[in-house]
């Protein structure tokens, strides 16, 4: 009798796994197949924004503002195109894993990788591209700096521009680690701190860029005085 007990146990207990198996096979091969397409078709949207920005050529415009020069610093080429593709493939490959997590019944984690991971990985793209437009705009302005105070023979104009320069990358790097979210009150501690040296120092190099020109005005003024 014991037997016959112990088998029936352990007869319902495989039967129990059997249809349980059998019940979850659906669901797992549907997410199997979302992840398989949706990891196809997320590849080939990358590849087609990849595409189209480099038919309006993005990269060849960055170069010139100055993001060449910042891959070469870096020891790597840096490609908006490459950066679009990797964007656009990674926002949509987060959202098919959701989508298969759902399928699967497996709500918590798919909660977090839409409450949690997904609104973070917004912040990353946006801090990239605050470092991006930062360092454009950072090599940008220091040319139109330089050449002008070239043009107008006023001293100290590799300071002053290259002041210019470090001042907008800066402000792009605190501008990214606050849109991370790291150590917010540290960095706007820090970000007046900069601003205060910034002023300092952009004073001192203009002080002594001017210093000439000053002593020249005054000069004049003191002959047309003693006239």
């Amino acid at each position: 009798m014991g037997n016959e007990s112990v088998g029936s146990t352990v007869q319902g207990s495989l039967s129990g796994l059997y249809e349980q198996v059998i019940s979850f096979l659906p669901a797992f091969v549907a997410a199997l197949l979302v992840l398989i397409f949706g990891w196809a078709l997320a590849i080939l949207l990358g590849k087609l924004v990849r595409k189209v920005l480099e038919l309006i050529k993005i990269d060849d415009l960055a170069d010139r503002l100055g993001l060449a020069t910042l891959g070469e610093r870096m020891g790597k080429k840096l490609s908006i195109a490459g950066f679009g593709e990797w964007l656009i493939k990674w926002f949509f490959l987060i959202g098919i894993f959701v989508a298969a997590t759902d399928i699967l019944g497996l709500n918590q984690v798919g909660a977090f990788l839409y409450l949690e991971v997904l609104p973070y990985f917004a912040n990353v793209i946006v801090a990239a591209a605050i470092l991006v437009i930062g360092t454009v705009a950072a090599n940008f302005l220091h040319g139109i700096i330089l050449h002008s105070l070239n043009a107008s023979r006023l001293g100290n104009a590799e300071a002053v521009s290259s002041l210019t320069r470090w001042a907008v990358l800066i402000f792009a790097f605190l501008a990214a680690l606050s849109q991370l979210g790291v150590a917010t009150s540290f960095i706007q501690d820090l970000f007046r701190a900069v601003v205060a040296l910034l002023a300092i120092a952009g004073g001192i190099a203009f002080g002594l860029g001017g210093k000439e020109h000053a002593k020249a005005f005054l000069d004049h003024l003191s002959k047309d005085f003693r006239k």
